[in-house]
């Protein structure tokens, strides 16, 4: 096992400020819909999973997903902590199998679900091509059928 780098007290307040909503990835995404003239709601609790953005015009719902909290697979940013492996395994199964639950949940009511990762989000939110590639499949207008969940990237 390996020692942290850091006193136990100074991990727990650096845990303490992660967030589980409004992150920096997750404003910056909402601004961009909002400047697009896109209208949504916030965090609706009366929908499974509790989605970030929920476009109901397009009966969408967006969650926008941290790469290490909901293991992005292949991305860089979802690599597994040495210490503590067994605990951090354990919980990050339980957020994968949460999150599907909520996606079947969602498509089982009739919702189409939009999941952006991390990393394919800027700070100034999607870049041109995803945001195109999230914008013809918001409005149905994509060249394939449009699917009950679109993943970006």
């Amino acid at each position: 096992m390996c020692a942290d780098v850091v006193t136990a007290e100074k991990r727990s307040r650096m845990m303490a400020t992660i967030r589980g909503k409004d992150t920096a990835v997750e404003l910056a995404v909402r601004r961009q819909l909002h400047a697009l003239g896109y209208r949504f709601r916030l965090h609706r609790g009366d929908l499974s999973g509790r989605p970030d953005i929920v476009l109901p015009r397009f009966r969408v719902a967006v969650f926008v997903h941290g790469c290490f909290w909901h293991r992005h697979r292949g991305c860089g940013y979802a690599a597994t902590p040495k210490t503590r492996a067994d605990f951090w395994q354990a919980k990050f199964e339980a957020n994968v199998r949460r999150d599907a639950l909520a996606v079947e949940s969602l498509a089982r009511a009739g919702w189409r679900v939009a999941i952006l990762w991390e990393c394919a989000i800027g700070p100034d939110g999607l870049e041109a091509a995803n945001l195109a590639r999230f914008r013809a499949w918001l409005e149905g207008q994509a060249a394939a059928p449009a699917t009950s969940l679109l993943e970006i990237p």
